[in-house]
């Protein structure tokens, strides 16, 4: 074997050697670059979880803001209509009342007319004529839950009589109590539409 080729065959292990270290170094520098490129991915992908959990927070508040104010406005709703219902219940009970108290003007113009003919006989038919009206007008009342209110020898109510003035009492037990009615007083359900006025003994 010539000194030529004794070259050559030295020489052949360096180079694999030489590239056996580069193929080293090149796992090495993968190996490297790939926890390199590992870190920001992770580091993007918790950012990114972090995103969606304030997204997800926000979400969450607008929902119960949402349902804070449907539950308000239920409620709103729910008053409006038990409102309602009361006023027109009281509406259909009291709805007559405006008529109703025009009427009583006249119910007292026919009081006073049976009074001016209490001397006239029974049998008369201008009488008769008079009665047959007033009573009529007295079921009218009645069946519109119109009632007189109770005023002579009772006690002075202010919820339901009006003192018109003081006068001598006839007895002592009348001190203090209503002695005359100048005017008849009505309720209409239970609810004042004409205070009675009337004259307090003392």
């Amino acid at each position: 074997m010539s000194a030529k080729q004794k070259e050559q065959q030295e020489d052949i292990p360096e180079v694999e050697t030489d590239k056996g270290t580069r193929e080293e170094n090149q796992e090495t520098a993968s190996v490297v670059t790939d926890k390199e490129t590992q870190k920001p991915h992770k580091e993007h992908s918790r950012h990114k979880k972090d995103k969606y959990q304030e997204h997800i927070s926000e979400l969450e508040e607008i929902i119960a803001g949402l349902k804070d104010k449907h539950l308000r406005l239920q409620a709103e709703f729910d008053n409006f209509r038990k409102r309602t219902l009361k006023e027109k219940a009281e509406l259909i009970k009291s709805g007559g009342e405006a008529v109703l108290s025009r009427i009583l003007p006249v119910v007292d113009d026919f009081d006073r007319a049976l009074l001016s003919m209490k001397d006239t006989p029974d049998e008369d038919p201008a009488k008769k004529g008079v009665l047959l009206i007033f009573n009529k007008f007295k079921d009218f009342l009645k069946q519109n839950n119109v009632c007189e209110i109770e005023a002579a020898g009772l006690d002075f109510d202010v919820d339901h009589h009006f003192a018109v003035t003081k006068a001598p009492a006839p007895s002592e037990e009348l001190k203090g109590k209503i002695v005359d009615v100048i005017e008849k007083g009505y309720t209409l359900n239970d609810k004042v539409i004409r205070f009675a006025k009337v004259v307090i003994g003392e």
